[in-house]
């Protein structure tokens, strides 16, 4: 077991959305500069991504408001004490962090309200259906569950592939004879994973490390200077856990030859499918994670080694018996 991953909890504040988006959306900060250290997604929150963003709603509040032409039209037709209650509860009410108005209809009252309770206000002059899609996008991509962990993460046959072992078990060398058979490298020692779907892991490499290897021996080296442009990429999908374990005498006798039981390990509440390898000399690592890889691009496609091999005997003992 990895010791060394650890949960992230992204935080995200009104001034980070407003910073984010100001370009696309062509926004324009109104009302409430006070409230910008507010966040887009608490803490505390049970469901993480839930009723983060949509039209106004007063029953279930989004933390980012949106108010189009209708939304704003209605308010406006309220009467006077009406208007304000809701103005009020609007801007009042905690759950609210950030009030977008993609209209060019005046609210009347909202900006004098917005700056008494530090609500930021944006203004973008695109339709509110446009507006939700575009904060949608980046707030489910930049909110998402993180999880950053101790191993190499490469590209292998297209699929992305996360080398862990113990410190000093020859994970970077792996790597090393990886990028010289044409294979990618994403990250080396630290990789962040964020969940940007029910079961897909995307993983990226620290913008800081970006192009780094450590290899014991040689040092800090260039992958992108040493193996070219294509050698290294930025981002992938993760496919396939590689764990590098020390044959010893104790689990040679405990090895699955056969790899009966497919082996899977739990990332951001994800099974992702796991194999051992054990490291002894004379064994080519290298090429065996190449083999494990293209397995796992089998069992994709619904190719099983092992069932084919049991059917085959299966058939020769029935034979035989008759």
């Amino acid at each position: 077991m990895i010791t060394s991953d650890t949960l992230n909890s992204p935080s995200l504040t009104a001034t980070d959305l407003f910073q984010a988006e100001e370009t696309q959306l062509s926004l324009e900060w109104l009302a409430g500069k006070d409230g910008g250290h507010k966040l887009l997604e608490p803490a505390t929150a049970k469901y993480p991504g839930m009723a983060l963003v949509g039209h106004l709603n007063y029953v279930h509040p989004n933390r980012v408001q949106v108010l189009g032409d209708t939304e704003a039209e209605y308010l406006n037709n309220l009467d006077a004490k009406r208007h304000a209650e809701l103005v009020n509860d609007l801007c009042s009410c905690p759950k609210t962090a950030v009030i977008v108005l993609a209209t060019k209809n005046q609210v009347d009252g909202l900006l004098d309200r917005a700056n008494q309770t530090a609500t930021p206000v944006f203004r973008s002059p695109l339709p509110s259906p446009v507006v939700i899609e575009y904060l949608q996008y980046f707030l489910t991509r930049a909110l998402a569950p993180r999880l950053t962990a101790h191993g190499v993460y490469m590209e292998v046959l297209g699929m992305g592939v996360f080398i862990t072992g113990e410190s000093g078990i020859g994970k970077s060398e792996l790597a090393l004879e990886l990028l010289s058979r044409n294979h990618r490298l994403i990250a080396d020692d630290v990789t962040e994973f964020v969940k940007v779907g029910p079961d897909v892991l995307v993983g990226q490499c620290p913008e800081l490390l970006s192009d780094y290897m450590e290899v014991r021996g040689l040092g800090i080296i260039n992958v992108r200077t040493m193996f070219g442009e294509t050698a290294v990429r930025r981002r992938k999908r993760l496919h396939l856990i590689v764990n590098l374990k020390q044959l010893t005498r104790d689990n040679a006798a405990k090895i699955d030859r056969l790899q009966s039981e497919q082996l899977t390990r739990n990332l951001l509440s994800s099974e992702i499918p796991e194999v051992i390898l054990y490291v002894a000399p004379g064994r080519n690592l290298a090429v065996l994670v190449e083999a494990a890889t293209q397995a796992y691009i089998l069992r994709t496609r619904g190719i099983n080694p092992l069932s084919d091999f049991v059917d085959r005997h299966q058939k020769a003992l029935e034979k035989n018996g008759q």
